[in-house]
């Protein structure tokens, strides 16, 4: 557990905060609808990249200014900002304030402008940025030269049972756990593809990357397999599996067997290998084996099909050096 403070004069700005991965949603745009908060409250997570403004054209900074940053393919805008910069709930906050008129260019709420939106209560020093604008993730992100991080020296709280998430929210829209994830995931099978077609496992890894893979990769008979493996689950003879990503670290498991992990986010995956079998009726006895009940209720419907979320898998893949090879440039233009 970690606390933060004012760089300047020490003031708390949080309250004991645990280490986490950064959300792979992160990055998802909603469009115009209301966003709740990215971080669950009582965690925070270190973005790596380059974060905020001065944003820079990919014409403008070039190849290799924007490799230096960590981007390998061209994007619309090209942040320059800090890296590490910290993300937390804006819940989990103290000892700030806000100054809206900071507010870069934004519709219905705020957004990171060229100065920080947020100071210290105490010395005013500026210390980060907040944003609730329509489509972005309600968060507050620290610069890291701003804050200090006070390690508490209190163990770390006992991880929640890993619950699946179900791809359909009460709104009926596909979850932006699923969408954003499936997006990065996209990412990393187009790379691990080596530009020809995927054997992909019936059922929901199918209905979630086979329509987006078809149109991207060359008709043909498929060359590497593709399945879901982890812990209990194992690879078999696939080449690429589907695996679950460390909650707190955010790296992908490793299989034993040599094949290539594609992470998906923990409870995405829980629900690939084990989806919830829960009944809204009180249960006397027991069934006989190999009987399920029949009084589930319908599950829920979207509004339209499954479709990785673009942005997230152009964002991931533009930061895969591997992306510089021609044949998956062509794949990364085609999305």
């Amino acid at each position: 557990m970690d606390l933060f403070a004012c760089a300047g004069c020490g003031t708390a700005l949080s309250v004991p905060v645990e280490r986490v991965a950064l959300p792979v949603e992160a990055h998802y745009d909603a469009g115009h609808n209301w966003m709740p908060t990215l971080m669950e409250p009582g965690t925070y997570a270190v973005d790596p990249a380059p974060w905020g403004p001065p944003w820079r054209t990919w014409e403008e900074i070039g190849e290799a200014g924007s490799a230096a940053v960590g981007v390998y393919a061209p994007q619309y805008g090209v942040p320059g900002g800090p890296r590490d910069v910290i993300v937390l709930s804006p819940g989990d906050t103290r000892g700030t304030r806000l100054l809206p008129e900071r507010s870069g260019n934004s519709c219905l709420g705020i957004v990171a402008g060229d100065e920080p939106s947020l100071v210290c209560a105490r010395c005013g020093l500026g210390i980060g940025f907040r944003e609730d604008d329509c489509g972005i993730w309600n968060t507050v992100r620290y610069a890291p030269g701003a804050v200090v991080r006070h390690p508490l020296g209190l163990p770390a709280r006992a991880p929640a049972p890993l619950r699946p998430t179900p791809p359909v929210d009460a709104r009926g829209h596909w979850s932006p756990r699923w969408t954003a994830g499936a997006g990065a995931a996209l990412a990393h099978l187009l790379a691990a593809s080596g530009g020809r077609p995927l054997a992909l496992p019936a059922g929901p890894v199918t209905e979630m990357f086979g329509r987006s893979l078809a149109r991207v990769l060359p008709a043909g008979p498929p060359t590497r397999r593709v399945a879901v493996a982890g812990p209990g689950t194992p690879a078999g003879d696939a080449a690429v599996v589907l695996v679950p990503a460390d909650r707190t670290t955010g790296r992908p498991w490793t299989p034993l067997t040599g094949a290539t992990p594609v992470g998906l986010p923990a409870d995405v995956w829980a629900h690939l290998v084990r989806p919830d079998e829960t009944s809204p009726m009180p249960v006397s006895g027991r069934p006989p084996a190999g009987v399920l009940r029949d009084d589930y209720p319908l599950p829920d419907h979207p509004w339209g099909v499954f479709t990785p979320d673009r942005r997230t898998a152009r964002h991931t893949l533009a930061r895969l050096p591997e992306v510089r090879r021609p044949w998956l440039r062509a794949l990364y233009d085609r999305l």
